[in-house]
């Protein structure tokens, strides 16, 4: 039986016979965070594709628009871009609520021995989550996910060449409830439409640029929270997309306006007993040491996974003083000017990493600093004093990485990410973002026009 929206296969079955499922989006994320693959009848993956269907392998070589990235080892035209293997994993087997009769499933890519690829995304966390495994323990996460909300749809946004977009409101509206009811449509159809698909909502409320909103799902291992994620994210932009509306998870969409963030909270457990292993009441501080280790290695390794969790040339342009968006690498309790925060108390002790944007890839992000704990822990790390206020304004800190230059070039250098990761996903990686950058920096844009065309 299905149980919150989440659908085994002999409810599936019974409900294609029915015809009340009809399709199956069959998907996995590409290296941007994107849901990608096919939608099949349910009658076809119920017959045949729920044990692995196929894609071209250029799927995790391509940039944002699509383009066959050259100089990769994964795929190339040297190799003929042939196939890779999904296999749908049947746990996220779920109800699409906002689209007729439609399921969903993702999967993980895999080589035609049904060995995992190193470098898709879900691999790279699920091997993160291994290593945990093998000290005992696991990972439980959440994403807050912001995203302003335009009364323009896609197609018109995009003729207008995303300029002069109306926002779905007109004024600052950090937890406004009059302001937010005017989108409530939209908001309640999403909240409702999460849940129908067995994603727990927690609230939704409006952010602090006019017409961005901010929704939260409920906490989960860390596999799943990622899965929830991406999901989540497609829906909303399917769901205003349905109400002639758009959306953008841009970190950074107008430089005037606050960006949009997806601050990720992580705690760790026992794997055996599902205990939480951050607090220890004990201790003065009510924290374990095995707490003080992963925040130790996250604050270590935080610059040089900075590319995992700001992918984006755009990414950069959100971390401004005084804008909620962190610019020092420091932690605190309960401080929204520090990169790393701490939540919660006893069994709800958590750390909070406020540096990624919302347009982050939630696997690759999660892999990171899943990696920086286990370093921490490895190394016996200890972090440095708490810090105490304003971060925005402390040369003396370390800082997170100002372009994707800067952190291509900490994430070069890394020793640690480099073997918790291996070198093949780490130069994958780094070889998509070096093409993003080279392809902005060939780019000529409104700035440039309008400061230089005249009087340049």
């Amino acid at each position: 039986m299905a149980i919150g929206g989440v659908l085994g296969l002999e409810e599936l079955a019974r409900e294609a016979r029915e015809g009340a499922i009809d399709t199956v989006v069959c998907a996995f994320t590409d290296m941007q965070g994107r849901l990608v693959g096919k939608r099949m009848t349910a009658r076809n993956f119920l017959e045949v594709a729920r044990d692995e269907w196929h894609a071209c392998d250029y799927l995790l070589t391509v940039d944002m628009e699509m383009e066959p990235v050259p100089g990769f080892k994964a795929a190339s035209w040297d190799r003929g871009y042939g196939d890779f293997v999904v296999k749908p994993d049947l746990a996220t087997l779920r109800r699409a609520p906002w689209l007729p009769g439609t399921a969903i499933v993702l999967g993980d890519v895999v080589d035609h021995e049904g060995h995992e690829l190193p470098h898709a995304p879900r691999a790279i966390l699920k091997r993160q989550l291994a290593r945990l495994r093998g000290h005992g323990l696991t990972a439980k996460m959440a994403s807050e996910l912001e995203f302003y909300v335009f009364d323009e749809d896609y197609r018109t946004a995009r003729e207008r060449r995303y300029h002069d977009l109306k926002t779905a409101g007109w004024y600052i509206e950090d937890y406004h409830i009059l302001e937010t009811t005017k989108r409530e449509p939209l908001m309640r159809t999403l909240r409702n439409a999460l849940e129908g698909a067995g994603i727990p909502v927690q609230e939704s409320k409006g952010e602090w640029g006019p017409g961005q909103e901010e929704l939260n799902i409920l906490y989960a291992e860390a596999l799943a929270m990622a899965d929830r994620h991406v999901i989540l994210k497609n829906a909303v932009k399917e769901v205003a997309f349905l109400q002639g509306k758009s959306v953008t998870f841009m970190a950074k969409w107008r430089p005037d306006l606050a960006g949009s963030s997806c601050h990720v909270h992580l705690s760790l457990w026992t794997a055996e007993g599902d205990r939480p292993a951050f607090p220890d009441e004990a201790a003065p501080d009510g924290v374990s040491t095995l707490f003080r280790r992963a925040l130790a290695g996250m604050l270590a390794t935080a610059a040089e996974a900075t590319l995992f969790l700001a992918p984006n040339v755009n990414s950069y342009k959100r971390f401004q003083a005084g804008s909620f968006a962190p610019t020092r690498i420091v932690w605190s309790r309960d401080n929204r000017t520090a990169g790393f925060r701490i939540l919660g108390h006893g069994p709800s002790t958590r750390i909070e990493c406020r540096i990624p944007g919302a347009d982050v890839n939630p696997y690759l992000a999660y892999a990171a600093l899943i990696a920086g704990a286990l370093h921490g822990i490895e190394a016996k790390l200890e972090p440095p004093p708490v810090y105490r206020g304003d971060a925005y304004k402390d040369a003396a800190v370390p800082s997170v990485p100002k372009t994707l230059g800067e952190a291509i070039a900490r994430l070069e250098g890394s020793r640690v990410l480099r073997a918790a990761m291996g070198e093949e996903v780490i130069e994958h990686y780094l070889h998509a973002a070096r093409w993003e950058q080279g392809c902005f920096e060939r780019a000529v844009t409104d700035w440039e026009l309008i400061r230089y065309f005249e009087r340049g």
